[in-house]
């Protein structure tokens, strides 16, 4: 009797361990609402701190007879003449006829706050009739802002992904090389100026403007605070009055409320890329009730002309084309009336659509369909 008791005590202690080592199973498989947050950082941007586009026009010399046609580009020409002349070499009257040069321009990003001296990519992009930028380096050229003022020089090796090859009868083209890109090939001349320690407010601009969004980042970084500095003032912008203790540590307070998480609230939309057929549906997206039927109707015509000759020999008739047509029509007949019921998810619309049997390009206009008869609770928007 006490062998037994022990072995049932043992058999409930075993029971208690997996009940346990389930449950642990089960909440580390069961998403959390943590999962669904997402940090400020990720989701806004710091008003002030932004990056600033760089462009400037210039000649990469040294390549393999790909170049510009001088003849039909002649700003290469100009710009070829131009540069010579200003290292003391006179070509006015000269008839050039190099290939081995070619006009391009030059772009970069400019980062914030990025001191004199900072180094920073370049890509680079054939503007004439170039055929390939491949073993080219680039000359001195100023890159300018928006505002005309220089903020950065590139040069260097211009390094291209793509290659052509060929002869007489074929050519192979692989990726684009008539675009290349300089790693750290501009040195930074100019900086931008702001001072963030001397701000009294800061800006927070969201990336994907929502109220609903907006009103929980003040939220959290009120509850953090502990006061009530942070205003959403629209669906984009949410304004920070920096407290006292963070007066001239503007850097510690982003770095604080930036780490905050924040659930992410958007609208239902289905994005829609009739040029690809691809179609982007949010998990909101709703459709009431409604009945779909979808049929398609393929005509396909083959045109087999064939040749008629005369006998050989033959003293009359003359060669021609006679004309043969196949024409085909396939009805799909077996295309039935599908119901949706309402309110039904993301899930249930994409299992009917995909029921119907129907293709990418069918449910664009399947989707536009629905939307036009009121049942999709949903905003489309078509790229």
């Amino acid at each position: 009797m006490h062998s037994f008791c022990n072995w049932i005590s043992k058999r409930r202690s075993n029971i208690l361990v997996l009940t346990a080592a389930l449950m642990v199973a089960l909440t580390t498989l069961t998403p959390t609402p943590a999962d669904a947050t997402s940090r400020i950082k990720d989701i806004a941007d710091v008003e002030g701190i932004r990056e600033n586009q760089l462009i400037g026009y210039g000649l990469v010399v040294g390549l393999d007879g790909t170049g510009d046609t001088l003849n039909n580009a002649p700003f290469t020409l100009q710009s070829l003449t131009s540069m010579l002349e200003r290292l003391g070499v006179n070509t006015r009257d000269t008839d050039l006829n190099t290939d081995n040069v070619a006009a391009v321009m030059v772009t970069a990003n400019l980062p914030a706050f990025a001191p004199q001296g900072t180094r920073i990519d370049v890509t680079v992009s054939a503007l004439g009739d170039s055929e390939s930028l491949q073993g080219g380096t680039l000359l001195v050229t100023p890159l300018m802002g928006a505002d005309g003022e220089v903020y950065a020089v590139s040069q260097g090796p211009v390094a291209v992904g793509g290659f052509t090859a060929g002869g007489d009868a074929a050519t192979v083209t692989r990726g684009v090389p008539t675009n290349g890109r300089i790693s750290n090939g501009a040195i930074v001349e100019r900086e931008i100026k702001f001072e963030m320690a001397d701000l009294g407010v800061l800006r927070l601009a969201l990336r994907n403007p929502d109220l609903t969004t907006a009103r929980r980042i003040a939220s959290a970084i009120n509850a953090f605070l502990g006061r009530s500095t942070a205003e959403a003032q629209n669906p984009t912008t949410v304004q920070l009055a920096i407290p006292q203790d963070y007066r001239g540590t503007a850097v510690d307070l982003l770095t604080d409320i930036e780490q905050l998480r924040v659930e992410p609230d958007t609208p239902a939309r289905v994005v829609i890329d009739e040029s690809s057929g691809v179609i982007v549906m949010g998990r909101d997206v709703r459709v009431s009730q409604v009945a779909i039927a979808q049929g398609n109707l393929t005509i396909s015509v083959t045109e087999t002309p064939q040749v008629s000759q005369p006998n050989p020999f033959a003293e009359t008739g003359t060669t021609e084309i006679v004309p043969r047509t196949d024409l085909n029509v396939q009805d799909s007949e077996d295309r039935r009336l599908a119901v949706l019921d309402g309110s039904v998810s993301l899930q249930v619309l994409v299992d009917g659509l995909n029921a119907l049997g129907v293709s990418p390009r069918d449910m664009i206009t399947i989707l536009q369909s629905i939307k036009a008869a009121g049942a999709l609770q949903a905003e489309i928007e078509v790229l």
